[in-house]
């Protein structure tokens, strides 16, 4: 398959239609930008766990991001096609873990992640570079979810004093 692929195939793949964001990879701008937002919904429902599931489930979609990622990859023939948004969603998870919820915490953990997932500051865009193959995929959304954890984590404690 192509790079340039159309959304009939995207929906008829599992790997395609997981990797591309339940679609939301499709959008013509910004595809991350909409993969991030089709995790705001999901996150809604994760939230109901406790945080130790919460967190478990986080892991495994993590994961799981991996292998989608490769296979999607692999099937389009193109390293982090721009409508694989599996990492983004995964990332926004990542972000919001802890953090209470609420419309503030999830527009500063949306635009946070954004921030951190486009600027690439190191280790972040060293990361994307050089590392291949699914893990490469997730690995720089990891880290980029992370620093936006951080920064709004410190945000909450801040407010809080």
């Amino acid at each position: 398959m192509k790079s340039d692929i159309k959304a009939s195939s995207i929906f008829r793949d599992p790997y395609l239609f997981c990797a591309f964001g339940f679609g939301s990879g499709l959008s013509p701008k910004a595809p991350g930008t909409a993969g991030t937002l089709m995790a705001i919904p999901l996150y809604l429902l994760l939230i109901q766990a406790n945080t130790v599931v919460y967190a478990l489930l986080v892991v495994f979609a993590t994961c799981l991001g991996v292998w989608i990622c490769q296979k999607a990859s692999d099937r389009l023939g193109v390293h982090d096609h721009g409508g694989i948004v599996w990492d983004e969603m995964a990332g926004f998870w990542i972000t919001m873990f802890a953090v209470p919820p609420g419309l503030l915490t999830i527009s500063l953990g949306f635009v946070l992640f954004r921030v951190f997932d486009i600027a690439k500051p190191w280790p972040i865009g060293l990361v994307d570079r050089k590392v291949g193959g699914g893990i490469g995929i997730m690995l720089d959304d990891v880290l980029a979810a992370v620093y936006a954890n951080l920064c709004l984590q410190g945000l909450l404690l801040i407010t809080l004093d």
